[in-house]
């Protein structure tokens, strides 16, 4: 296993409010940009919270993706959110592709401040 894992916690999203708070707005987003990056989404689950008179609240959702996956959470109360693209590299490096997502989707948002971790996971073995 071999891979990157980004990692970030967005404050106070200045983005167009459906993305914190609509289930389908965001799944379309994070499905889109993984596509459009080169990599594979398998499949998506995006939860819609609501708030105590039934309306839509924050989100949760994962992209399982071939290369791993992405997973983002929202709390439109404060403008949070936080964010992970995982990807594998053993059969190619797809670094530069999570990274490309990554971006696209912290752009949309519009966050006034990051804090972000990149980590190397992992570490292929080369045959003796």
């Amino acid at each position: 296993m071999n891979g990157l894992h980004l990692i970030a916690d967005l404050y106070r999203c200045q983005c167009n409010t459906d993305l914190l708070v609509d289930r389908a707005t965001l799944e379309t987003l994070c499905v889109d940009e993984c596509g459009n990056a080169g990599l594979t989404p398998l499949g998506s689950y995006f939860y819609q919270f609501t708030d105590d008179a039934d309306k839509p609240a924050g989100v949760t959702g994962t992209v399982v993706l071939a290369e791993s996956h992405l997973a983002v959470h929202t709390w439109p109360e404060t403008g949070d959110v936080t964010l992970d693209v995982y990807v594998c590299n053993f059969s190619r490096d797809n670094s530069d592709r999570a990274r490309s997502v990554y971006d696209c989707i912290v752009t949309a948002l519009k966050p006034l401040e990051i804090v972000a971790h990149q980590v190397t996971r992992g570490k292929i073995l080369q045959p003796a």
